[in-house]
């Protein structure tokens, strides 16, 4: 941006240059600024600049062209000339005072001899003129030429400028269109990552709900256990370490038995099972004193047990408790 504002400056400030004679830049600086100001400014408004302060450097000749030593002497010779034809009039003057002083006699001769000397040196300031506007015409001459290749060179720097601008124009509109669409993939990018790690976050919270309610289900678990293992070993105790009544105790506490009798009971409507019938030695079905009563029932009970228990034990292989009786060979 530097160089684009440096180069705009010092192109503008090459064709307002161009366009001004040497002596209207060399005598009139304060001219010169304003309008540097005014041209310059025009085109830096479109980058929001302002100028403040504008100095101009002091005109120097450049090598093999040295118009600006020429105008000093021109100046110098102007002034010396003027100081000659003063001294010359302070003379004359003089001369003609001495003579009119003199008397009336010598007036002519020192008329014509006064005559004599400003023809002389009006002759001598004419050639001097001559001379000058020579030299002037031969200056002229060349300002206006290296006027001409200033302004052709001036030109020629304005189209390069002009060009370089454009370039470097396309180019800054390029590297931004290039930043736009790198921010664009990078908060693309930044939301994607923002979408994965919320994502990943959410399958965490599942993920640790999870593992809490496993972790909550195996300690209900061990919890169970040890409340089992707690309620065994007081059963246990109580029934003085006999592991065989704590069994028998846990199937019928557990309903097994019962369970057994109703799978049997539904299993034998479809079979033909061997039933036995267990009477007493009266043989007439009211016990032995071949009386009824409340002895009868007890008899009928007992009567059953010894077909169930083998049926059971036919069925499924189990035997009573020690303390319902044994099952014999026979």
């Amino acid at each position: 941006m530097n160089d684009l504002v440096k180069g705009i400056i010092e192109g503008e400030t090459r064709v307002l240059a161009a366009s001004m004679t040497m002596e209207e830049i060399f005598r009139g600086t304060k001219e010169f600024k304003q309008e540097v100001f005014g041209k310059v400014q025009l085109e830096l408004n479109q980058f929001g600049l302002w100028i403040y302060n504008a100095n101009v450097k002091q005109l120097v000749d450049v090598p093999g062209h040295e118009y600006f030593s020429y105008l000093g002497q021109k100046t110098q010779m102007e002034a010396a000339n003027q100081a000659k034809i003063d001294v010359s009039e302070a003379k004359m003057k003089g001369e003609i005072g001495s003579k009119l002083r003199e008397g009336q006699t010598l007036q002519n001769a020192a008329k014509i001899d006064a005559e004599t000397k400003i023809i002389a040196t009006q002759r001598q300031g004419q050639g001097e003129k001559e001379e000058i506007k020579w030299a002037k015409d031969s200056q002229v001459a060349e300002v206006e030429a290296n006027k001409a290749v200033a302004l052709r060179a001036a030109e020629l720097q304005k189209e390069y400028e002009t060009k370089v601008q454009e370039a470097n124009w396309e180019v800054y509109k390029k590297k931004k269109s290039a930043e736009a669409i790198l921010y664009e993939k990078e908060k693309e990018a930044e939301s994607q990552k923002a979408t994965a790690e919320a994502a990943f976050y959410s399958r965490q919270q599942i993920a640790d709900g999870e593992l809490y309610a496993k972790q909550k289900e195996a300690e209900g678990l061990v919890a169970l256990a040890q409340a089992q293992g707690t309620y065994i070993r007081t059963l246990l105790g109580a029934l003085g370490g006999n592991y065989g009544a704590l069994r028998d105790y846990l199937m019928i506490s557990g309903g097994m038995y019962q369970e057994i009798a109703k799978i049997n009971g539904e299993a034998v409507k479809g079979l033909q099972p061997k039933i036995s019938i267990w009477t007493g030695a009266g043989g007439d079905g009211q016990g032995g004193d071949g009386q009824g009563g409340a002895m009868k029932e007890v008899a009928g009970v007992y009567k059953m047990l010894p077909p169930l228990f083998s049926t059971v034990h036919e069925q499924t292989g189990m035997l009573p408790p020690s303390w319902m009786g044994m099952i014999t060979e026979s």
